[in-house]
C-alpha cells in the first residue's frame, strides 16, 4: 500500500510545501552522494510547526498511542509529534543505547548491517504506532523498527518519512504496511 485512503486520515491542516527548506549538498558524506540537509527547516519555527501540526492533523483521529521515533533525527520529528497527539514515544535506538531489557533487529544496507532496538516494554499489545523517521533510502531501518513494533504487538497505523527519495525504492522493505512521505525526491 503506498498513501492511505484519505477518509482514514483527518487532512484538514494547511499544507506547506517544505522542499524549499531542505538543503541539497552535493558529495556529502561521500562522493557521488546528494544529501537532502533538513537543518534549515528545523531552524524554521514556522515550518517546524506547520509541519508537526500537518502531522498531528492527518493523526489526531487515528487513536494513535505511540509516536516511535527511529536514531536520531526521527526523535526531532516524533517527540513533537507526540507531545500534539497526546501519545507516548518511543526511540527506536542503536545497539547498547537503551538501559533496559530490549529486543533487537538486524538489517542490510548497501555496505553491511545494522541493529536497531527497543525495550520490551514500549509498546502494549494492540496499540496503534506511528513510526517516524527524516528519510527513507532503501528502508532496511524502516523496516527493522517496523519488524519491533510488531515483535511487540503494536499495530502500525502508518510509516512516516519526512523525507522520501523514490529511487531507492525503500517503500518495498515495508512490504503492504502502510506509508506516507512529505516531500519526495
Amino acid at each position: 500500500m503506498t498513501q492511505p485512503a484519505s477518509s482514514m486520515f483527518n487532512t484538514g491542516a494547511p499544507a506547506m510545501d517544505f522542499h524549499a527548506l531542505i538543503r541539497a549538498i552535493p558529495d556529502f558524506p561521500s562522493p557521488g552522494i546528494l544529501f537532502r540537509d533538513i537543518t534549515p527547516l528545523l531552524a524554521d519555527p514556522r515550518a517546524l510547526t506547520a509541519l508537526t501540526e500537518q502531522l498531528a492533523a492527518r493523526y489526531r483521529e487515528a487513536g494513535i498511542r505511540k509516536v516511535v521515533g527511529i536514531e536520531s533525527r526521527g526523535f526531532i520529528f516524533g517527540a513533537p509529534l507526540a507531545c500534539a497527539l497526546g501519545a507516548g514515544f518511543v526511540p527506536a535506538r542503536k545497539p547498547g543505547k537503551l538501559p533496559h531489557s530490549i529486543i533487537e533487529e538486524s538489517y542490510d544496507l548497501e555496505y553491511g548491517s545494522n541493529t536497531i532496538a527497543m525495550h520490551v516494554d514500549a509498546i502494549e499489545p494492540g496499540e496503534k504506532v506511528v513510526i517516524i523517521d527524516d528519510l527513507i533510502a532503501t528502508g532496511g531501518t524502516f523496516g527493522a523498527a517496523a519488524k519491533l513494533v510488531e515483535r511487540l504487538g503494536g499495530q502500525i497505523v502508518e510509516v512516516v518519512a519526512i523525507i522520501e527519495l523514490t529511487a531507492l525504492g525503500g517503500r518495498k522493505a515495508l512490504g503492504d504496511r502502510p506509508f506516507y512521505s512529505v516531500v519526495r525526491y
